[in-house]
């Protein structure tokens, strides 16, 4: 009996072992299968991404003839400039200021859109998503004769109730104005949309139920809206801010930085070392733009893994 019971024991521990060897080769195979699915995309992120990061960096610390090594140099005078401050500065400025209102309004129109009755809703999308669905390009170019000095349609408007003309783009607060102005409007029907669809999925019971117990609109938002669309509030944020901070189109196309270099940021004085023939120095001011980006994407792809 006890030869009986000790063969047993054998056996099952060998039927557990065999097991356990078969589904460590049954993961690895799982992982390589998964590896190799998705060797593509990293090899696409590598070459996209990785490399010119890279090389930038590297073409960042040769001379002016990109012929030396120079190491730091281009970042020490960049760092002893005062121009480059007031372009960190109003950088920051810049994308905290157009972010704030492009959330601001998108939150608002998107209630307005999600009280509109059902068979009208579509109409008002379609109309609200044009700024966001226009080339940039194109659309600051539109901007931009709205402001001419010469046929500005806003000064002749303004004209007609005895008001002066506005330097929209001679004048650095009304310069700063109209970036913002533009980036606003061809950004915030991110923040609608995304808006909306999260409106969309709160269930109606919750409102119905908060009016039966005497909630006003505050404590719905800050009770039901607010906790049930968090995380698409910071993620939007998050992603609006990594996109107005490389925001080149609404800054060069309007001012070129100007006047007195007083609305460049980051993504633009590259490009005006880059019309004076210092590529090192462009790429040095374009990787000084990577401290304020990288830490946003990392923020929110920690939150999206959660």
């Amino acid at each position: 009996m006890v030869d009986v019971a000790f063969q047993s024991n054998r056996t099952a521990a060998a039927q557990s072992g065999r097991r356990r060897v078969g589904l460590r080769n049954a993961l690895r195979r799982k992982s390589m299968s998964a590896f190799l699915m998705t060797l593509p995309l990293i090899l696409l992120i590598a070459v996209l991404v990785i490399y010119p990061a890279i090389y930038s960096l590297h073409l960042a610390t040769l001379n002016k003839a990109m012929t030396k090594f120079v190491g730091f140099g281009n970042f020490e005078f960049l760092f002893k400039r005062d121009t480059f401050w007031l372009v960190v500065k109003q950088s920051c400025i810049f994308a905290i200021s157009a972010v704030i209102f492009k959330a601001l309004i998108g939150f608002i129109v998107a209630h307005f859109v999600h009280n509109v009755p059902a068979n009208k809703q579509r109409k008002w999308r379609g109309m609200l998503l044009v700024p966001w669905v226009i080339p940039p390009a194109m659309s600051t170019l539109a901007w931009l004769w709205l402001f001419d000095p010469s046929y500005s349609a806003f000064n002749y408007t303004l004209s007609i109730f005895g008001i002066g003309p506005i330097p929209w783009t001679g004048d650095a607060m009304w310069a700063r104005f109209s970036v913002i102005l533009v980036n606003v409007w061809y950004g915030a029907p991110f923040f609608m949309i995304m808006y909306l669809a999260a409106l969309k999925s709160v269930p109606e019971q919750l409102y119905e139920a908060a009016a039966i117990d005497g909630a006003n609109w505050w404590q719905k938002f800050r009770y039901i809206t607010w906790p049930s669309m968090q995380t698409l509030y910071i993620t939007c944020t998050l992603l609006s801010m990594i996109w107005t901070l490389g925001d080149f189109n609404s800054v060069y196309l309007l001012t070129g930085g100007g006047p007195a270099d007083l609305t460049h940021v980051l993504s633009t004085l590259g490009i005006r070392y880059l019309r004076l023939d210092q590529l090192s120095l462009a790429m040095a001011s374009i990787v000084c733009a990577m401290p304020f980006v990288l830490p946003l994407v990392y923020y929110m792809m920690k939150r999206l893994s959660r």
